[in-house]
């Protein structure tokens, strides 16, 4: 059969589009995506494909008989914890939760793609393993996918994601080596002081004063102690304390988050945030406690995996614009598969053709769906030519 996904994916592009306001209109969080594992699951089976799933981390089949080597391809199904802007008809019905950062349109590009390597399969001398993957978004779902073994049986040799980016031309891609996209940690801390009247300032130690020079502390130290050619995130996005006008609190909260492209630099200013949180602290009166959750490495392309497919890159499209140097400072947990596997993240332009272009997690988000063939081809294409070689 002649290679030419791109020109049967553009057949597929109603039937794609129909999965995609389908998934859009159904969003669930986290690790729980009951209506959209079943969706997947039956759209999975009617193309012949058997279903393993996996709980707490999603669903999983292999396309190709063969033994040669095994490629992972990954897709995300979980929405965001918020309201959706966006005006489309088919916006998300569900209050309080929407696919405002695309992993829909993700679910819709593996499907497609899964539909049309199945066409295929009888020529395919190794296999691909297909992850359709939860808790994306509150980075449980890649870590549940490694614990449950499935890099195992068969195993695999490589891993290749994909993800929209609706601010970037439709037909755009980025295509990096190296780091792509960046480690993200999430920290709080908690400062404890001695409450007492607002009136009587000295009798109390104040925690939300000791917050304010900590919260200026950590900026003095993203601004003072990184190098000039690293980028570093490190912001407070949280702060909650008091209760009244007139007491002062017993304790203090902030939330915030760290994001780095370097694991060593990261470690460091770690080190750093412990020293400024507890020696800030006790300069005035207070103690203090800062704790790191829900760590996310950084997503690595590979360099050998990426020149491995820049060649089906060239043959897939001449049209397609190609960017060699690209990175964001927001992560993803397909970083975990990186960490295991020669892995490769693509970044895809999705720009809408009207209207104002906003990013992932905007309320306001709006996605072009000319991408969907675009980005089912290019799964299909990649995975067929990479086991081929």
């Amino acid at each position: 059969m002649k290679n030419n996904f791109l020109a049967q994916g553009l057949e597929l592009k109603k039937h794609l589009i129909k999965i995609r306001r389908d998934l859009h209109q159904c969003p669930e969080l986290g690790a729980h995506l009951p209506q959209t594992t079943a969706y997947v699951k039956v759209q999975l089976e009617e193309m012949g494909c058997q279903v393993q799933e996996i709980p707490g981390a999603g669903l999983t089949a292999c396309i190709g008989a063969g033994r040669k080597k095994t490629l992972l391809l990954r897709a995300d199904m979980d929405a965001l914890p918020m309201d959706e802007k966006s005006g489309e008809p088919f916006s998300s019905p569900v209050a309080g939760q929407a696919h405002t950062c695309g992993h829909d349109l993700h679910t819709a590009f593996l499907l497609g793609a899964a539909r049309l390597l199945k066409e295929r399969e009888a020529e395919l001398p190794g296999q691909v393993k297909l992850v359709f993957q939860t808790g994306e978004e509150t980075l449980e779902g890649a870590q549940a996918m490694l614990r449950s073994g499935i890099l195992e049986q068969p195993t695999v040799d490589a891993a290749l994601g994909i993800h929209v980016m609706p601010t970037e031309p439709i037909g755009h891609l980025y295509f990096p080596k190296g780091v792509v996209l960046s480690s993200s940690d999430m920290f709080e801390i908690v400062i404890e002081g001695k409450g007492g009247h607002a009136a009587a300032p000295h009798l109390a130690v104040d925690p939300i004063n000791a917050a304010a020079h900590i919260i200026l502390g950590l900026q003095s130290l993203q601004a003072k102690s990184v190098p000039p050619d690293q980028n570093v995130v490190l912001n407070v996005c949280r702060v909650e304390s008091g209760s009244a006008t007139n007491i002062i609190p017993e304790q203090a909260r902030l939330w915030g988050t760290l994001r780095t492209f370097h694991d060593p630099l990261c470690r460091q200013i770690q080190e750093q945030m412990e020293q400024v949180v507890n020696c800030t602290a006790q300069a005035f009166g207070a103690s203090a406690r800062l704790r790191f959750s829900e760590h996310c490495p950084c997503t690595r392309n590979d360099p050998a995996l990426v020149e491995a497919l820049e060649p089906c890159l060239d043959r897939f499209s001449p049209d397609l614009v190609r960017h060699s140097v690209y990175r964001l400072q927001v992560s993803d947990d397909f970083g975990f598969y990186s960490q295991k596997v020669p892995s490769a993240m693509i970044l895809i332009g999705c720009r809408p053709s009207e209207g104002e272009a906003c990013h992932n997690h905007s309320p306001f988000v709006r996605y072009n769906e000319d991408v969907l063939t675009t980005g089912a081809a290019l799964l299909a294409h990649c995975a067929y030519e990479w086991l081929l070689r």
